[in-house]
């Protein structure tokens, strides 16, 4: 099948590897990539650690010129979507045909009640990060409060502890990530925060940032007001499809785009959804899960570049696999968790904390969590999914 034109929306890693796959495949065909940020493309996970810290220019976080890929640019956000006639119109008054459309158009980060305020930073962007580092250069040793305890904000906690950097962190639930992890161990992981001198308040809120010129505090439902000279809020993501109302493009409540488990959007795999946006259906688990990690992105990125070359379709399969550094270390969990599965913690001595969980459903692992271990880890991959039950996950852990 002869493709002649494809558009993707969002430049992100997603939309880039899209881009990339298709030239190294031998793709002769125009590619548009379509993305309003003007530093894109960049990765990014470095946004919250490397950028943040100083330790990075922002060019070592870049995935390249779409120049060298034979990409047009359009530094523009996308406006609508005209499926029937296969054309992608964009804010600024182009119009793009397309023979295929990959929707990468990632998420928006969540505000709070209040913003704009100056001090008050989001962190999705290289702009954004920029803004904020020079922010924590300015306040110096002075107090941060992160609203969200996710794992961008744990980065952020992370990074300007490292700093020097007077840091509480606000969660909503009983523990950060405890409807993930289940309480038990979003507890134990909660930990890490306080290892390294971070203040940490759950089961609380937001009721109000407090301020006029500039955020000098922030007021929780408890009715505690924590001073502040700068507020990172990481409250979740929407997805960035309101311009695709009134598409005919199938959406759920929340914006997420629906998909089968090839990534299409429709019948005749002409348009594709994939990162942040999609929710592409698992036939394993029955539904359509919509999945916000950088290894996700990367995995349906590959499978819409064979699908858009290939007459035989390949099918996405969710690995579930998110990792995350913070204060030295690394976290990692492969698979996902259910509520009702069973946890099974070993841990390890040594100078910082360090431990592995096993996900049990049915009396088999299906999922594991790894707290600065990598050979646990790398223990966990093995097991997972191998005819052995949970003893033998334990006891690899406990053998290394």
């Amino acid at each position: 099948m002869s493709v002649g034109r494809v558009v993707i929306v969002g430049a992100s890693v997603g939309g880039s590897r899209v881009a990339t796959g298709l030239r190294a495949a031998g793709y002769t065909g125009a590619i548009a990539l379509v993305d309003p940020d003007p530093d894109a493309p960049y990765d990014r996970p470095p946004l919250s650690k490397q950028i943040l810290a100083g330790d990075w220019a922002p060019d070592r976080a870049s995935l390249g010129d779409p120049v060298r890929w034979r990409a047009e640019r359009h530094v523009a956000a996308a406006g609508s979507l005209d499926p029937a006639n296969r054309v992608l119109r964009l804010a600024s008054g182009v119009a793009l045909p397309y023979d295929r459309l990959v929707l990468a158009c990632g998420a928006a980060p969540r505000s709070l009640p209040g913003m704009p305020l100056p001090g008050v930073h989001l962190l999705r962007t290289m702009a954004d990060s920029l803004a904020l580092r020079d922010r924590l250069d300015r306040i110096g040793s002075g107090r941060l409060v992160i609203v969200g305890g996710g794992f961008v904000g744990a980065e952020v906690a992370s990074t300007a502890r490292a700093r020097g950097i007077d840091v509480t962190v606000v969660e909503a639930l009983p523990a950060p990530l405890s409807g993930l992890l289940g309480e038990e161990v979003a507890a134990e992981l909660a930990l890490l925060h306080a290892d390294n001198g971070v203040r940490l308040m759950c089961g609380t809120s937001v009721g109000a940032l407090v301020g006029e010129r500039e955020v000098t505090g922030v007021e929780l439902t408890d009715g505690t007001t924590l001073p502040a000279d700068t507020v990172v809020v990481g409250v979740g993501v929407r997805p960035g499809t309101d311009w695709l109302a009134g598409s005919g493009i199938p959406l759920d409540a929340d914006g997420g785009v629906l998909c089968d488990e090839y990534c299409a959007v429709d019948a005749d795999r002409t348009v594709y959804a994939i990162g942040d946006v999609a929710r592409c259906r698992d036939p394993l688990l029955d539904r359509h899960p919509r999945v916000e990690h950088w290894t996700n992105a990367v995995e349906q990125a590959d499978v819409v570049v064979r699908n858009i070359l290939e007459p035989e379709p390949t099918a996405h399969r969710h690995a579930f696999f998110v990792w995350s550094d913070q204060y030295g270390g690394k976290i990692a969990l492969l698979g996902r968790p259910e509520p009702g599965d069973e946890a099974a913690v070993v841990r390890a001595e040594g100078p910082r904390r360090r431990f592995a969980v096993a996900y049990l459903r049915g009396g088999r692992p299906c999922a594991a969590l790894t707290v600065n271990w990598p050979k646990a880890l790398l223990a966990a991959r093995r097991s997972l999914g191998s005819p052995g039950g949970c003893d033998d996950v334990v006891a690899a852990w406990k053998n290394l």
